[in-house]
Formats: C-alpha cells, structure tokens, sequence
C-alpha cells in the first residue's frame, strides 16, 4: 500500500453490498442493566472500587483507572434534562406526523445518563434542570430492551 496509485482501475474495489453477518451482544454489564430494566422496572449502575467512578449504563471496566467493576447498585428512575430536542423527522427521514422530543436525562445518585423519548409533556414545556421520571412498560411487554422504558415524563 505504500505504492502511489495513477490508474483509477487498478483500485480494488468491491462492487455491491458488503455481506456482513454480526450478533451483537450486550456483554456482562449490558446484560444486568437490561435484566434489571426487564425483570424489575429498575435501573442500576456500577462503581469501580479503585477510584469510585460510577457508571450508568454499567460498564465491566473503569475507563478511568481499568479496573473491574463488579458491584452493580439500584437507582431510582428519575432524573434530570440536562439537554433536548424536538424530532421532526424520523430515522429515515420522513416527517413525523406528530413530533418526538428526546432528552439526556442524568439519572439521579449517578454520574451517568439516558437519551430518550420524553412524554407526557408539550416541547413547550420542556426545560433544561426539568425532573424526569422513567414509565416502563407493564412486565408482560418488556423484552430486555432500553425499549422497556416508554418513555420519561414530568415529575409531579
């Protein structure tokens, strides 16, 4: 590769779609967040015992320090906006008939957060330092998915 190309044709190229077969996995730590979520309508972190960094979602290891974390803790389902916006277009950009605000709402008792739908609240009313709180789906409809959370709404 260290030899300058002049001919365009002699790039190697691949001609339509790449075949990627995958699974994804959540790992160890993504497993106990998504069990809790699932199983109990809680969400819980992880804080490392060398430099007392939490982690919310949970993580294996301290990006800080490395080491492991191991102790995962429950934290209630509220929090704070920290930022948002208002969704007028989807993933595959058609408009949206109706908009979605999103947040990244700081879990409290964490030093970590969640971006997700907000509800219950017009985009009007919405504001950076509003108390928020999780609505989890009922028990029968989770499926071990950030999903499980519908959505968070206004503290009351």
């Amino acid at each position: 590769m260290l030899e300058r190309i002049t001919n365009p044709e002699e790039v190697r190229t691949w001609s339509g779609a790449v075949p990627i077969e995958h699974v994804y996995t959540v790992g160890v730590a993504g497993e106990v967040f998504f069990r809790a979520i699932k199983d109990r309508g809680r969400l819980v972190a992880c804080v490392c015992p060398d430099c007392g960094t939490d982690y919310l979602p949970p993580r294996l290891y301290c990006e800080r320090c490395f080491a492991k974390t191991a102790d995962y803790r429950d934290l209630e389902a509220r929090g704070t906006v920290h930022t948002f916006t208002v969704a007028h277009f989807d993933l595959d950009g058609r408009r949206l008939a109706t908009p979605e605000l999103y947040a990244f709402v700081r879990i409290n008792g964490s030093g970590g957060g969640i971006v997700h739908r907000l509800g219950e609240v017009a985009a009007s009313d919405v504001y950076i330092g509003m108390e928020v709180e999780a609505v989890f789906l009922p028990p029968a409809r989770r499926t071990g998915s950030i999903l499980d959370i519908a959505y968070f709404k206004p503290v009351v």
